[in-house]
């Protein structure tokens, strides 16, 4: 899709003649969609899997047209990061929701797409704020193009996730707006670190809740809205969603100095190279703090030079060694287990089963 000189843009059916939609199932298989391990559940049901499946696959489409642009440069920069792949995870929980509901409304599709453009543009930012190298398996932005048009281009994305997300109503505005001011207060918060008089732990933890959580809870809730889901049940999504949201980034900060990389496509130690805080290292300082002179040894590796890649692999194997790491799960699980119990006045079917299945998986990460 090409857009006016200008560069204005504006959705199908929004004014302008709506494209031919492929066939949805065909666009699937074409662009690589397929469930994370963690809703096999989904994939499994007759009715509801081909039926989230076909959601997908429209919301892949709008999705590339939302990024697409007339201008040249403008448009290979945003169409990077959603070439590069991802789970959509967000928008697969947006479309999960709208299942206890009407998932044929048109707005579920809209309401998903606007959550992962979301996503999208923070990922663009958190990669020049985290000068990281590679994301998906692709150099990132930045190193292609320069920190100041991969933070524009962050920009411009969500600018059209917020043309989208105006014509879903004031409510889905106010949600979109809430959700990125909290975005935006958990990447200041990291980068300022804890107060003197704030624990380090808790305070991380609020950052995730931001900067991760935030957005996931705002998936399921906006899913569950346009769907007509009953406002109880779009309270439960919201409370899950934030609490699944902290277990997913807790799970995936401990798999950074655990090693797991084939599934999380996640090189062993990026986190403790740039010197990002995560909670392992946190319980480690606090460990060694108390006394734990085997804590203090590995810290002194943690905190040592990680430039080389030796030096690195050293420091992950001995903090998946010491026992902050089990803690750090046993933390993680907590957060999963508290987000299956927000799933209690939630009727039992398919879409609840699912939803404690993707929960688990964040821990056992199959996700």
């Amino acid at each position: 899709m090409t857009t006016s000189a200008n560069h204005s843009w504006t959705p199908a059916g929004q004014g302008r003649p709506e494209q031919h939609d492929p066939n949805p199932s065909t666009m699937a298989i074409a662009t690589g969609l397929q469930l994370p391990a963690g809703f096999s559940a989904v994939a499994e049901d007759a009715d509801l899997g081909p039926s989230i499946s076909l959601g997908m696959a429209k919301v892949e489409k709008v999705l590339r047209e939302a990024i697409a642009h007339s201008d040249p440069l403008a448009d290979a920069t945003s169409r990077h990061l959603v070439e590069a792949g991802g789970k959509r995870i967000r928008p697969l929980l947006a479309l999960l929701a709208a299942h206890l509901g009407d998932p044929e409304r048109k707005e579920v599709v809209q309401a998903a797409v606007v959550v992962e453009l979301t996503h999208l543009a923070t990922l663009y930012h958190d990669d020049v704020m985290d000068s990281a190298p590679f994301r998906r398996g692709a150099p990132t932005a930045h190193e292609v193009w320069g920190n100041t048009v991969a933070i524009l281009t962050g920009d411009l994305i969500f600018a059209r996730a917020s043309i989208l997300v105006s014509q879903l109503g004031g409510r889905a505005l106010e949600i979109q707006a809430r959700t990125f001011e909290r975005l935006c207060l958990g990447q200041l918060h990291e980068t300022v670190g804890p107060r003197e008089d704030e624990d380090p732990v808790e305070h991380y933890l609020s950052v995730i809740a931001d900067k991760t959580a935030s957005l996931v809870a705002a998936s399921g809730q906006l899913g569950a809205i346009f769907a007509g889901v009953p406002e109880e049940l779009q309270n439960v999504m919201l409370e899950y969603g934030e609490k699944v949201g902290v277990a997913f980034q807790l799970a995936d900060d401990v798999i950074d100095v655990t090693g797991m990389k084939k599934v999380s496509g996640k090189s062993p130690g990026t986190d403790l190279r740039e010197g990002i805080p995560t909670l392992p290292v946190l319980l480690l300082r606090k460990a060694a703090a108390a006394g734990d002179a085997d804590a203090s040894a590995v810290l002194a590796l943690v905190d040592g030079d990680l430039s080389s890649d030796e030096a690195l692999a050293e420091a992950v194997a001995a903090l998946r060694e010491h026992p902050v790491t089990v803690e750090s799960w046993a933390v993680a699980r907590e957060w999963s287990d508290s987000a299956i119990t927000a799933l209690a006045p939630m009727p039992e079917g398919i879409v609840k089963s699912a939803l404690m299945s993707f929960a688990e998986a964040v821990v056992s990460r199959d996700v």
